[in-house]
């Protein structure tokens, strides 16, 4: 009996240590494709270090503009891309008199906390409007949450992204850049989408050229500019504006 309990312990130990062995692979494997992301470029860090209104809590920058309004916007990051980044374009929708709450995603993956909105809510009551934002898979994860909580913002701003779940799409503004074909396909509502000619995927955020972008035919502080301006619009018209006719 015992000869027969030896070899079935040592079976444990061969197949418990196997897949202890699988996990630190597949651990080491995500910890190598997480550490490989884009960085924010110097023109973006340059506006963190002003520190003229720019505020930092926890994993949140805060953007406040000179006169705030009871209106925010929180922004999820796109995936792999370093959140300072998107200091350029939040930076001027703050000049609009919006807050803008940039989230710092862990392993700068918005999947990994998508639900990230619902604490930034609750951090600032002094907010009666909210809008969240976000930029590629930022942009689907912030979709999923206005989608989930529809009680608890008033609508979704999308860069490079599209609708992803069921949320209305009056009450949401689509932005893309018209070499960004792979987002075109994937819209199949009507309602408030801007297309920015010569954009491309990459420039709503200052962290150099992509892999598998088309190159822009326009800068990057343009294809901001123009996004800027739709945003603008799109949180002081009503919903019967037709925001397709904003961008040229």
């Amino acid at each position: 009996m015992k000869a027969n309990q030896m070899p079935r312990r040592k079976k444990w130990l061969v197949a418990g240590g196997a897949v202890l062995l699988i996990l630190a692979i597949l651990a080491g494997a995500f910890l190598w494709y997480v550490s490989d992301y884009y960085r924010a470029e110097d023109v973006a860090l340059e506006v963190l270090a002003q520190d003229n209104g720019i505020s930092q809590r926890d994993n949140l920058t805060i953007l406040s503009p000179t006169a705030p309004t009871d209106t925010a916007i929180i922004f999820y990051p796109g995936a792999k891309v370093e959140a300072e980044a998107y200091l350029p374009l939040l930076d001027q929708i703050r000049q609009t008199g919006v807050t803008c709450i940039l989230v710092h995603m862990p392993f700068n993956m918005a999947i990994f906390d998508a639900n990230a909105a619902e604490e930034v809510i609750a951090q600032f009551p002094e907010f009666q409007h909210w809008y969240v934002a976000g930029h590629s898979m930022g942009g689907a994860m912030a979709s999923k949450f206005a989608s989930d909580h529809p009680d608890q913002v008033d609508g979704l701003i999308l860069m490079g992204a599209y609708i992803y779940g069921n949320y209305p799409d009056e009450k949401a503004l689509t932005i893309y850049g018209s070499l960004n074909q792979s987002v075109e396909d994937h819209i199949d509502y009507t309602e408030n989408i801007v297309e920015i000619e010569g954009g491309n995927h990459a420039q709503f955020g200052n962290y150099g050229p992509q892999k598998g972008d088309l190159p822009a035919a326009i800068s990057a502080e343009e294809q901001q500019a123009q996004t800027v301006a739709a945003i603008e619009a799109f949180l002081s018209t009503d919903d019967s504006q037709d925001y397709s006719t904003l961008v040229p």
